[in-house]
């Protein structure tokens, strides 16, 4: 193994840097065998204890359950939608969509539930091996030479957390999130020390192969999730100002934009919108900073976060004093045609500085937003990219050749010191009962550790599949409810957890010579569930029946309301009831609806939907889709996003500049006159 220069500092003195290894030398920075043994031992204790501590803590949320619902579309071959015959995009990650749907078509008869939870549990673990892995890459090159021990500190905080462990599966992207950002922080440090590598083999730093990879990867992020795009688009802009010539940049260019840009395309054709139905339904465009505060203070205080803070930015501080010279690879290294400024954005520490104001972007970002209803969820990726750089720590053993061994000493008891004190925290954070009595408890902040909530109200500890959620409050009598409607229905929820309301449909038309009245019945009858929780529905009732929700995710009358100021974060639209009879093949008086329906506001509603502006919103998802389809929804996607129309619909009306229908009674025209 490659040793590094055997001169010998002066006890104090700071040691001139070693000379770069061989060109072609594989790996680039050969360990000591301490210290690469340490590493991937490690490597191998965190990632058995965040998989066994993800597995303990395994469900699939109502949310994840919205996904195995398009997918379910997707097999039967009614496209990527959530209801058939209406083109809407209930997912905000796109990819995780497509990677369960192709799992599920290799798994076969496998349930669409165990796909998506082995898929997370393999991303979550492999995520955070790989950041390991990049970060122990990191510190290579000044461990030439030392013996080291690589103990993991950052990467210990992150599965010490309750909501990583918690949001590792559900269903939804977080294991996915995690396995991007491990990637991207790998194969970016890679590329920071690409200046020593450039005569390696294919695939390696340094070739047209590996750039293409990360361009690729890093153009990814957006089909990850949205907000991702500002890590992967700051990632591909570093590639491409570093690049030498401009083959190299199409390249990068080519690699990283291809997949999202065809994919915008799609989307804008085929859901008529620039952005995913979900991002429409939140206003991802607006901010609540007052919720995003709350948001950030629960996800702090049950794990006083502020400490492994303090520790970890106190462990990054002794790091720095201990470094033999410079940990980042000098700009002057870099070859001269590089320029002056590929020479400093190529570099470790640009990579790291990158990481972690990335991080803080994001963190900015959701509170800004205003964080989310789940405990903790939407902050895991910022922290993740903040604990990164320190995901696991060199101790170097003192051995009075680049210090004296008083100093080293010292800064080794100290890093040892910081390492135990996060390993102590660690230990209490894992076992922390989280948000407590609230936990499962809608108060006046929305926030609620979603795993617990729904393991109570189903009384399964593990909710896996849609089967556990038939235990949820109205389930099985949805189910009832549907087998009981044979001519077709609209169902409401009603204040009974065991009865839902019944708007019945209008009866059917006769059945052709030959069929039966019964199946004609039930293959023409319309059912429509309107309630919030879209997933546990959608996965319990068949692909023929719509369901719908008030907030916006799978609804497009909805998505397309204003925010509600006041509304609980994540849910801040809430569309009435009144426009799912309005809009529907049902009876629309008294007695078919139910008393808390106004048939006044039902035929106001009917009224706005005949608005020329909304009609075309509502067709550019809703009729056939073909050349001339596709063509126009990519024209008008922006005006379809900036869309939004009035929830009452007397305003809407007005809005649209149409006439109110005639009503029975006498308008409403409010209180008396009183006084003397």
């Amino acid at each position: 193994m490659p040793q590094s220069s055997s001169v010998k500092a002066a006890p104090g003195a700071e040691a001139p840097a070693p000379e770069a290894p061989a060109a072609r030398s594989w790996p680039p920075f050969p360990y000591r065998p301490l210290t690469r043994i340490s590493l991937w031992v490690s490597l191998i204790v965190v990632s058995a204890l965040w998989a066994w501590g993800v597995w303990q803590r395994r469900w699939i949320a109502d949310d994840g359950l919205i996904v195995l619902r398009t997918v379910r579309n997707l097999l039967a071959g009614n496209g990527p939608v959530f209801n058939a015959g209406e083109r809407v995009e209930s997912n905000t990650s796109t990819l995780w969509t497509y990677l369960v749907y192709f799992g599920s078509v290799i798994g076969g008869p496998l349930r669409l539930e165990y796909v998506a939870l082995a898929l997370a549990l393999t991303f979550s673990v492999a995520g955070l091996a790989l950041v390991m892995l990049g970060t122990g890459r990191l510190y290579a090159p000044s461990l030439q030479g030392r013996r080291a021990l690589m103990l993991p500190a950052g990467a210990l905080v992150y599965i010490a957390i309750p909501p990583a462990r918690d949001f590792a599966t559900s269903g939804l992207e977080g294991g996915l999130v995690t396995a991007w950002l491990g990637l991207l922080w790998w194969m970016l440090v890679c590329w920071s020390q690409q200046w020593d590598l450039r005569a390696g083999g294919g695939g390696r730093p340094g070739t047209g192969l590996f750039t293409a990879a990360l361009a690729f990867v890093a153009g990814l992020s957006v089909l990850v999730r949205p907000e991702l795009a500002l890590i992967g688009g700051g990632a591909l802009l570093m590639m491409v100002i570093t690049a030498r010539g401009w083959r190299r940049r199409l390249l990068i260019v080519a690699a990283g934009g291809l997949v999202p840009v065809a994919y915008q395309i799609f989307r804008m054709g085929y859901y008529g919108l620039l952005v995913p139905q979900t991002a429409l339904a939140k206003d991802a465009t607006g901010d609540k900073w007052g919720q995003g505060l709350i948001y950030l203070a629960n996800f702090n205080r049950p794990y006083a976060l502020w400490i492994p803070a303090v520790l970890l930015i106190a462990l990054g501080l002794v790091l720095l004093a201990g470094r033999r010279g410079p940990w980042w690879i000098s700009h002057s290294a870099a070859p001269a045609e590089s320029g002056w400024l590929a020479g400093r954005i190529q570099t470790p520490a640009a990579v790291v500085t990158f990481m972690l104001f990335s991080g803080a972007v994001q963190a900015v970002y959701w509170v800004r937003q205003g964080g989310d209803f789940m405990h903790g969820r939407v902050l895991l990726t910022p922290l993740f990219c903040l604990l990164a750089p320190v995901s696991v720590i060199p101790v170097v053993i003192p051995d009075g050749t680049w210090f004296s061994r008083e100093k080293g000493y010292i800064l080794a008891g100290a890093a040892s010191a910081l390492w135990l004190a996060v390993a102590g925290w660690s230990l209490w954070a894992a076992n922390s009962p989280g948000m407590g009595s609230d936990a499962t408890r809608v108060t006046y902040s929305g926030i609620v550790d979603e795993r617990r909530f729904y393991s109570q109200a189903t009384g399964h500890a593990h909710p896996l599949t849609a089967a556990d959620y038939l235990d949820y409050p109205r389930m099985r009598a949805v189910i009832v409810a549907i087998n009981n409607t044979p001519d077709g229905a609209l169902l409401l929820p009603s204040g009974n957890y065991d009865v839902w309301d019944v708007v019945p449909a209008f009866p059917p038309p006769p059945p052709p010579p030959g069929v039966s009245p019964e199946s004609w019945r039930r293959e023409i009858a319309p059912h429509t569930v309107f309630f919030t929780n879209l997933g546990m529905v959608g996965m319990n009732v068949g692909l023929n029946t719509r369901v719908i929700d008030q907030i916006g995710l799978a609804n497009p009358l909805a998505a397309h309301t204003a925010r509600l100021e006041d509304a609980r974060i994540g849910h801040d639209k809430n569309l009435f009831p009144d426009w799912a009879v309005a809009e529907g093949p049902w009876l629309k008086e008294r007695p078919y609806v139910p008393q808390y329906l106004d048939e006044g506001w039902i035929r106001e509603a009917q009224a706005a939907l005949q608005c020329e502006a909304t009609e075309a919103m509502l067709d550019s998802i809703r009729k056939p889709l073909g050349v001339r389809r596709f063509l126009a929804n990519v024209l008008h996607a922006a005006d379809f996003t900036r869309y939004r129309i009035d929830r009452v619909p007397q305003y809407e009306l007005r809005r649209c500049g149409l006439g109110e229908p005639p009503l029975d009674g006498t308008p409403y025209t409010g209180l008396p006159a009183t006084g003397p």
